[in-house]
C-alpha cells in the first residue's frame, strides 16, 4: 500500500532509509539525514511511503530544484529507499510511478535525478545536455520533462542535500 507520508512515519523513514544505502554503491551514507532535512525544511513536494505487514518497506521524496535560467516547477527526485530484503520486488518501481504521477497531479513541469541511468531510462529519464548538474558525472543526471519546454543551465537541489547529519 502506498501512501502520504505521515508524521509518526519520520523514524521508521529514517531507519529504512540508512538500511536500504548501507551497502549500496555510489553513496554518501547521508540520504536519512537528507530526508530529515528536507522534512525540517518543508521542502518535500511528495514524501510516499510503502506499508506492508504494518512496517515500513519503501519511501520516496522529491523536492523542488532551481535551474539557472529561472524556469519554475522543476524538482529533484530522492532519496528512494526500499528495505533490503524487499528489493527487487518492484517496489522501488512502484513509488517512482507513484511519485511520478504525483507530481503531474500538483502539476510540475518535470523531475531530476542523480542515480544509474540502466535503472531510471525505464521511467522515461533521459540526459539532456542542455541542464548540468555539477560534480557528478553528466550521464548519471537525467530528467524526465511532463511537459515540451526544457529549462537551461545548471541545477541546484535544495540545501538539505548537503545534509551531513
Amino acid at each position: 500500500m502506498i501512501r502520504p507520508e505521515a508524521p509518526a512515519d519520520a523514524d521508521a523513514i529514517a531507519t529504512l532509509t540508512t538500511a536500504a544505502f548501507l551497502n549500496a554503491p555510489h553513496t554518501s551514507h547521508t540520504e536519512a539525514f537528507i530526508v530529515n532535512a528536507l522534512r525540517r525544511a518543508g521542502a518535500m513536494s511528495v514524501s510516499l511511503v510503502v506499508a506492508q505487514g504494518g512496517a515500513l518497506v519503501g519511501h520516496v521524496a522529491t523536492s523542488p530544484v532551481v535551474v539557472a535560467d529561472g524556469t519554475p516547477g522543476w524538482h529533484g527526485l530522492g532519496p528512494i529507499s526500499v528495505s533490503p530484503e524487499h528489493q527487487g520486488k518492484g517496489i522501488g518501481s512502484a513509488l517512482m510511478q507513484a511519485a511520478l504521477q504525483a507530481l503531474r497531479d500538483q502539476g510540475a513541469a518535470g523531475i531530476m535525478l542523480v542515480g544509474d541511468p540502466g535503472y531510471y531510462r525505464r521511467f522515461g529519464f533521459r540526459q539532456e545536455p542542455q541542464l548540468v548538474y555539477p560534480g557528478i558525472p553528466p550521464e548519471y543526471f537525467m530528467v524526465l520533462p511532463f511537459t515540451g519546454a526544457l529549462p537551461q543551465g545548471t541545477v541546484s537541489f535544495h540545501e538539505a542535500f548537503g545534509a551531513t547529519s
